[in-house]
């Protein structure tokens, strides 16, 4: 994947709370919260995976946390279990990328938004559809079915990769 891929990645949204001032440090507070919720310790470890995740500019998987911080003493099933961790409080979210391996975007007071996945370059792009919302919220209406959450995940190739192709 190209730097040019990935840093255009997490910027569909160039108004939403993450670059206001105040947004990591909240973050951090509700993850602080929850272990202490759970009486559990805030790790340095722990604070290393969310660190990593609000300083990214695109989705990131396990793998690339895990090489990332395992020159700072890092491991791999600190990793998993810090990713785990953040799920639970709702704090990060997982989308699936073209090889079928999750990775993750931080999610808490991002708007919705669903994901174009190319297979190719492996590429994930944020795109919000009103209209598909204003259809999925009457067809739940008029069946008297209370959605709890969606998710889309659209795989296919980017311009970029379908150029290549010709």
């Amino acid at each position: 994947m190209s730097d040019l891929t990935i840093k255009e990645e997490l910027v569909y949204f160039p108004s939403w709370v993450a670059g206001r001032p105040g947004y990591a440090d909240r973050i951090r507070q509700l993850f602080q919260e929850y272990h202490q919720a759970k009486n559990m310790r805030m790790t340095h470890q722990r604070s290393l995976i969310l660190d990593y995740l609000l300083d990214a500019n695109h989705h990131v998987g396990m793998d690339e946390i895990y090489k990332a911080l395992k020159p700072k003493g890092v491991g791999k099933v600190t990793v998993f279990r810090g990713l785990k961790m953040l799920e639970e409080c709702k704090l990060i979210d997982r989308v699936t990328s073209s090889d079928g391996k999750p990775r993750f975007e931080v999610k808490y007071e991002r708007p919705h938004h669903d994901h174009l996945i190319c297979i190719e370059c492996g590429t994930i792009r944020e795109i919000q559809w009103p209209q598909i919302e204003r259809i999925q919220e009457k067809s739940c209406r008029e069946l008297g079915f209370s959605a709890i959450f969606h998710r889309h995940e659209i795989f296919g190739r980017c311009k970029a990769c379908q150029e290549k192709q010709k």
